[in-house]
């Protein structure tokens, strides 16, 4: 798939096991994967890195597998996931850096594009959040509003 704001194709990422079924040399109990994503995620813990964790650590290849659910979907359903996706709020973070950077050094031309192009994506994802309901109606980005829901 070609990038957004570039002319590039890129080829990179992870290969997801094949297998939609849990391994059978994995003996891991779906309670203890329960536990220690809960756990993790009480930390402060963002759901992508507890996959990694979980596939680093605890030699389990796809979480999903095993709960029958993505790691966001569960935390969300046990009250412990964040009220945005997290995707987002990292735009949201990148965007405000970005635009803290500006204040600072405004004849900053290159910075000042790329924050262009992260806003653009910003609004693009959120039109595509509110269809699915995971932010509210009605989002707009605002720089201060954004800057205090970041911290």
């Amino acid at each position: 798939m070609a990038r957004m704001h570039s002319r590039k194709k890129g080829k990179s990422g992870r290969k997801r096991p094949k297998s939609k079924k849990t391994p059978k040399w994995l003996d891991v109990d779906k309670a203890e994967v329960e536990e220690l994503m809960l756990n993790m995620a009480k930390e402060g813990v963002p759901p992508s890195k507890i996959g990694l964790v979980l596939r680093d650590k605890h030699g389990i290849p796809a979480v999903r597998t095993i709960i029958g659910m993505p790691i966001a979907k569960f935390l969300k359903k046990n009250k412990v996931g964040s009220e945005y996706p997290e995707d987002f709020l990292e735009l949201l973070k990148r965007a405000v850096r970005m635009n803290k950077h500006l204040k600072k050094r405004k004849k900053d031309t290159h910075t000042r594009t790329k924050y262009r192009h992260v806003v653009s994506k910003i609004l693009r994802l959120a039109k595509y959040y509110e269809r699915k309901g995971a932010i509210p109606k009605g989002w707009k980005y605002d720089p201060d509003q954004v800057e205090l829901l970041v911290k």
